[in-house]
């Protein structure tokens, strides 16, 4: 059977667990699965492999899990905590010759502006990687065989994308509201990632209630939720609380779903 196996690199919010310069129990625990590295997933199937956003740890992520290469990264938003890694997929690039990046025009133009010694061919900074950028919109869009499907979703007021890949899988981090048009494109799904910041409501991410909310109304299989922050407690504390679909994810775990 032909699988998408999903690892999850990193499953912190912005500031990682444990966060430097505070004190919290969280912090404190023997427990890896309380470690969380910031947040991204590494997606592959038929040789195929993709990762989905390219924060501070990205480096780290990658020699961990000792990913010898990558065919592109695509991008849910412009945030640091999902693109400062970018200058560390140098030795990836240099293999393919141009790294492919899929991500909104606003998300590739920040990049651009930030990243300016990797992005101006005309006077290219030696040793900076190639980039292929592919502008990704409404419009679902294959990769090495598989249909990528774009989720549009609200991260406060900043427009942002989730991804289906396939039928069956979907990944959304750093929601705070979803229109039914688009929730209504991740019903039947084997698993759903989402994200699911603290108990307490945030102005731009989901709550843990707001998460499960949605989890009822789309009835995957399975529900994972990332982008956690240590406000959540304890990783095996709070998988106590849950429904029997839903699960907690942590750094280093793999899935993988049916094509």
């Amino acid at each position: 059977m032909k699988n998408i196996k999903v690892t999850f690199l990193g499953t912190g919010t912005s500031t990682g667990i444990p966060v430097i310069g505070m004190e919290h129990p969280v912090f404190l625990s023997a427990d890896k699965k309380d470690k969380r590295l910031r947040v991204s997933i590494k997606v592959e199937w038929e040789g195929a492999c993709y990762i989905v956003d390219c924060g501070p740890d990205f480096r780290y992520q990658m020699l961990r899990e000792n990913v010898q290469h990558i065919d592109g990264v695509l991008f849910t938003h412009e945030h640091a905590d999902h693109t400062a890694g970018l200058d560390d997929v140098r030795p990836y690039a240099f293999k393919l010759g141009k790294l492919p990046f899929y991500a909104q025009k606003n998300v590739l133009d920040s990049l651009i502006i930030r990243f300016n010694y990797i992005f101006n061919d005309e006077n290219k900074y030696p040793g900076a990687p190639y980039i292929e950028q592919h502008v990704v919109a409404d419009s679902p869009f294959e990769l090495k065989g598989l249909i990528v499907l774009p989720i549009q979703v609200m991260h406060g007021n900043l427009p942002i994308l989730g991804y289906k890949f396939g039928e069956k899988f979907a990944y959304v981090t750093d929601a705070k509201a979803i229109a039914k048009e688009e929730l209504d494109k991740l019903k039947n799904l084997d698993v759903l990632v989402i994200n699911a910041v603290r108990f307490k409501p945030h102005h731009s991410h989901l709550s843990l209630e707001e998460a499960l909310v949605i989890i009822k109304y789309l009835k995957p299989k399975q529900a994972y939720l990332t982008h956690i922050s240590h406000y959540l407690g304890l990783h095996e504390d709070l998988q106590k609380t849950l429904p029997d679909n839903v699960f907690v994810a942590y750094d280093t775990l793999g899935i993988q779903i049916p094509l």
